[in-house]
């Protein structure tokens, strides 16, 4: 039976192997797809959340979890909700700090759908004792 110093051995062997993540380069924001909003000028406030994000952390590649919800006003498009997804699915596999996440999901967002506002709020569950809620605001000029 192994001793817990043997176990500490192994661990520390184990966080010294960090698991294969890609670099925030892989992310793909072409994949977002809109449509033509038909009530331009008309202001209506769209909010989409899900609570299946994942990316991981670039030190140890352990996956961190949370909660995203996008608030946005469009101007002429809105985001298409597959292409959504499958670009938030894109950070499964990606090492990124939880509060670059959240910016670059925003950039990506409003540089695609071009709103008139947006919010992004990423609330990771606890981790290591620590809860995290990053909020990131686009407001055209």
């Amino acid at each position: 039976m192994a001793t817990i110093e043997d176990l500490q051995k192994k661990y520390e062997s184990l966080s010294d192997e960090q698991m294969q993540m890609d670099s925030e380069e892989s992310i793909d924001p072409s994949h977002l797809l809109c449509f033509e909003y038909e009530y331009a000028g008309q202001e209506a406030e769209v909010a989409i959340d899900t609570d299946e994000f994942t990316a991981g952390c670039p030190w140890t590649g352990l996956p961190d979890f949370g909660t995203l919800k996008i608030t946005y006003v469009p101007d002429t498009q809105i985001i298409e909700l597959k292409s959504l997804k499958y670009y938030l699915l894109s950070y499964r596999s990606v090492g990124i700090v939880q509060e670059h996440a959240a910016n670059r999901i925003l950039n990506d967002l409003v540089a695609s759908a071009k709103p008139i506002r947006m919010t992004v709020t990423l609330d990771y569950r606890v981790r290591g004792g620590l809860h995290t809620i990053v909020t990131a605001n686009y407001e055209r000029p």
